[in-house]
């Protein structure tokens, strides 16, 4: 029985290693892409942009959560509400050039919050006036980081941490 199991072993390993497996990065599909503007989301616009990204949302969670804007311009401060958690995007600490990347996390926190169980993630395309999002699995986004030459055009998740806020460079 042994010498069977060791035969079959032989051409297993055999078969296995005369196997090549012809395996090619996936680019991105950019007609998929989901244009946003950090400016447009840090001047009281993540509101907005949440709803109309709901749609696409749904097609991965059965109920999107409400958000909440809470803005007064007398501060001035911009906050939203979701998930029973507050974010200000800016208030009259926040250093203005700080609210395109604070609302960018805070947009994409929002909506990967609510994917935590499922395999894709919203990611961040670009940055500023060209930012931009697509659902994707991390092998999606890793395929990609193999076809593109330059980090800045990577997906990434945004982070809470200046002054890059999660994107590679």
């Amino acid at each position: 029985m042994n010498i069977v199991k060791s035969i079959l072993m032989l051409f297993l390993a055999i078969s296995i290693s005369s196997c090549q497996l012809d395996v090619r990065p996936i680019g991105l599909n950019y007609e998929d892409m989901i244009f946003l503007d950090a400016e447009n989301l840090a001047e009281t616009g993540i509101g907005a942009a949440y709803d109309e990204l709901v749609p696409s949302l749904s097609r991965y969670i059965s109920n999107p959560i409400q958000i909440e804007e809470r803005i007064d311009n007398h501060l001035p401060r911009y906050a939203i509400r979701a998930n029973g958690k507050e974010y200000v995007v800016y208030d009259s600490d926040t250093p203005e050039y700080e609210s395109w990347g604070i609302a960018t996390y805070v947009f994409f926190e929002i909506i990967n919050d609510q994917l935590k169980d499922k395999s894709v993630r919203l990611y961040a395309i670009n940055n500023g006036h060209d930012l931009g999002a697509m659902y994707l699995t991390s092998e999606q986004a890793k395929s990609a980081q193999l076809l593109l030459p330059n980090p800045t055009d990577w997906p990434y998740l945004p982070e809470a941490t200046s002054p890059w806020y999660g994107q590679h460079h």
